[in-house]
Formats: C-alpha cells, sequence, structure tokens
C-alpha cells in the first residue's frame, strides 16, 4: 500500500484539539472552592461506603407494609399507572399535533405548543403542585407522572403518524372508504408497534421518575429513601438504593425484550 503522506497541519490537528480539551477542563475545574469542604469529608465518606456495602437486610420484608418490598410495589404502581393513562390520553393529543400536510398546518403548531409546555414541567415539579391540590401519597405522583407523560409521549407519537406511508390511505379513499376507514384500517395498524415501543420506553423512565417522587412526598421508594439520608442510617440507604437497581434493571431487560419483538 502507498503510504499517506499528511501535512504538518494535519499531524499536529489532533493533539490541538486534544490540548485545548485539556486546558477547558483544567480551567473549568480551577474555579472550585476546594476550601468549603469538611474536615469530616472523609469520614462522612467511609461511612456511606461502608453503609452501602453492608446493607440493611432486615429492611427487605417486615411484615408491616412499611419495608423495601412495598415501597418498591407502590413505586412500580404509580408508574405503571401514570404510563398507562397517559398513553391514552396522548393519542388525541398525538393526532392534534401531527403535521400531515404540505405548508402551514395551524392545527398542527398548536398541539405541538401545548405538548411542549405541558413538556416544560419536571415529575418533581407537578408532584409539588398536585401534593398542594390533592394531599402527599402516591395519588399525587399518578398525577405528576401521567401529565409530564402526555407531553413526552404525544410528542413522540405525533411523530409517528407524521413519519407513516401514506399510500394505504389514499388508497382506501380512492376506494370509496371515509376518512374514518382511512383511520381505523391504515393509520393506526401503521403506528400501533411505534405507540407501544414508545410506551414501554417511557414506563422505563417512569420507574426512575417515580423512584425520587417520594422525596416530596408524592408516595414511592423516595420517602423511605430521604428519610435514611437525613438520619444518616447508611445501611438503609444501602438496601434501598440496591432494591432500587435491581427493579430497574429487571425492569429494563424485560421492557427492552418486549420492544424488540414488537420492532
Amino acid at each position: 500500500m502507498q503510504k499517506v503522506n499528511r501535512s504538518p497541519w494535519q499531524r499536529i490537528k489532533p493533539w490541538l484539539i486534544l490540548l485545548v480539551v485539556v486546558l477547558i477542563y483544567i480551567w473549568a475545574f480551577s474555579g472550585v472552592d476546594l476550601s468549603s469542604i469538611k474536615e469530616t469529608a472523609g469520614e462522612v465518606t467511609r461511612s456511606i461506603f461502608s453503609g452501602l456495602f453492608h446493607p440493611d437486610w432486615s429492611y427487605v420484608h417486615t411484615g408491616d407494609g412499611e419495608d423495601l418490598i412495598n415501597a418498591l410495589v407502590e413505586t412500580l404502581a404509580i408508574a405503571f399507572l401514570g404510563t398507562f393513562f397517559s398513553a391514552f390520553l396522548s393519542v388525541p393529543f398525538a393526532f392534534f399535533a401531527a403535521h400531515t400536510k404540505r405548508g402551514l398546518n395551524v392545527r398542527s403548531s398548536i398541539g405541538k405548543f401545548i405538548l411542549t409546555v405541558i413538556r416544560v414541567f419536571p415529575e418533581i415539579v407537578l408532584a409539588l403542585m398536585f401534593i398542594k391540590a390533592v394531599g402527599p401519597g402516591a395519588y399525587a405522583g399518578v398525577l405528576a407522572v401521567s401529565i409530564h407523560s402526555i407531553g413526552m409521549l404525544g410528542k413522540l407519537f405525533s411523530e409517528s403518524i407524521e413519519d407513516i406511508d401514506r399510500g394505504p390511505n389514499e388508497a382506501i379513499v380512492a376506494a370509496g372508504g371515509s376518512s374514518l376507514d382511512s383511520l381505523t384500517l391504515a393509520t393506526i395498524p401503521a403506528v400501533l408497534p411505534a405507540f407501544m415501543n414508545y410506551t414501554l420506553y417511557r414506563f422505563e423512565i417512569a420507574v426512575r421518575s417515580a423512584s425520587i417522587l417520594g422525596i416530596v412526598g408524592a408516595g414511592g421508594i423516595g420517602a423511605p429513601l430521604i428519610f435514611a439520608l437525613q438520619t444518616r442510617n447508611w445501611s438503609r440507604v444501602g438496601i434501598i438504593l440496591l432494591g432500587i437497581i435491581v427493579m430497574v434493571t429487571v425492569i429494563d431487560y424485560v421492557s427492552g425484550q418486549i420492544r424488540k419483538r414488537l420492532v
């Protein structure tokens, strides 16, 4: 093979990029105030890792309904119900926001704006708002997950509607079918796999979100987690984090297998 002769600039360019990146990192970390680190930081860090690696196994199941298993089940219920309701409520928003015609579409623009406004509010902010409205507990968590998921799923669903092949719809209309026939016989069968795929993916995200909503009083595993952190019960923190890791891993695996079959 003939050796390619590179110019001096081509040889030095990667090293210049690396130098710039290193200088950026040095500049960024130079602004960190290390004097604010307390003298007991090392001892606290060792206590945290000691508790994480020696979890409180007795908290897994205590029989009083206030253990790890019940908290994880409540977290799953919040994520499932929130995703379930939002999956159905997102469909009309998706069709309203989908841009299916050429040129300016006012209806689609309004729908996309509404979905954007819904997505602006994170679940934890919505949870705080619903706690004021309906009181603390899992109900507020379900409402928070549902509303935020409508904004996310509505956007993804609308994009799926926009990307489908319009040929079958035009063929049905040309054969004398109505708009309802076109919707039920062509559009919905075409977008249904994508809808289910996005719903499962959103459920995975909802499980993670529901795990922290309890921090503000919206039910789930977050409540005992923040209590254990406040009381510095690191063994309890360790078993809760381990439970969350196992739950999220299992959900991701099962959901991934289902989504593979749908694609």
